[in-house]
């Protein structure tokens, strides 16, 4: 299997990205680690491994950026509204700088995102924000409402970064031509927060797969159930 490290100065971050890449061909994955988790860390947690097979067979190219969790969301030394600022700056980075990469590098026009537990935010943020840049959306145990890391404040750089919030006002067309799997479990703590997304997704016809696993948790192993299961839907 195909493993290649990038790094570069980010004009959108004002600092260096660092990035895994798996694989020589294929549909793109957009990969988000969890809550400010490092570039490695689905490497390490044997999610890339789960799905090895379709990588070594040129079927997916997986694109595993760093997370910027912490000096955003989670940076609870600055401000709310700085918070927010560096998430919409990390949004800027993925939508100029590393999906231009990933499609120049694969030949697709769209890409797919993915990621578990808070990186099933960052998955979703990105898919409904630029759906025209997105085919699929793989959320494995996602929470999807950001004003808990907010202290109470509100702006519109957190509205249009809170998929409960702009997603219901959301008209573009590309939102229907996705293909949506919202996974969770029965003892997944994050459950509610997918369950609150679907009934959104549904209030809008737009047609998803909320996927509850029959016992599973919120952990690892139970993703790396869903990850070569969700792909295979590629």
């Amino acid at each position: 299997m195909k493993e290649e490290y990038k790094k570069w100065y980010s004009p959108n971050l004002s600092g260096e990205i660092e990035l895994l890449i798996f694989g020589h061909s294929g549909c793109p994955i957009l990969l988000f680690p969890t809550s400010k988790g490092r570039y490695y860390e689905t490497k390490d947690f044997g999610l890339i491994g789960s799905v090895q097979h379709l990588i070594e067979e040129g079927k997916v190219k997986i694109y595993c950026p760093d997370s910027i969790d912490a000096q955003s969301w989670y940076n609870k030394s600055i401000p709310p509204a700085d918070r927010a600022k560096n998430q919409s700056w990390y949004d800027k980075m993925l939508v100029e700088e590393l999906f231009p990469l990933a499609c120049n590098e694969t030949g697709y026009g769209k890409v797919v995102t993915a990621g578990c537990s808070f990186g099933g935010y960052h998955a979703a943020n990105f898919a409904f924000k630029h759906p025209v840049l997105v085919s699929h959306l793989f959320s494995m145990s996602g929470t999807f409402d950001i004003t808990p890391q907010t202290d109470g404040f509100y702006n519109s750089d957190i509205y249009y970064n809170n998929p409960v919030d702009f997603l219901p006002g959301d008209n573009d067309p590309d939102l229907w031509k996705m293909d949506i799997v919202l996974g969770t479990g029965d003892w997944d703590i994050c459950r509610p927060f997918n369950e609150r997304l679907s009934g959104i997704l549904q209030r809008k016809n737009i047609n998803h797969w909320l996927d509850i696993k029959p016992g599973a948790d919120h952990d690892w192993p139970v993703w790396r159930n869903m990850f070569p299961e969700y792909l295979s839907r590629i």
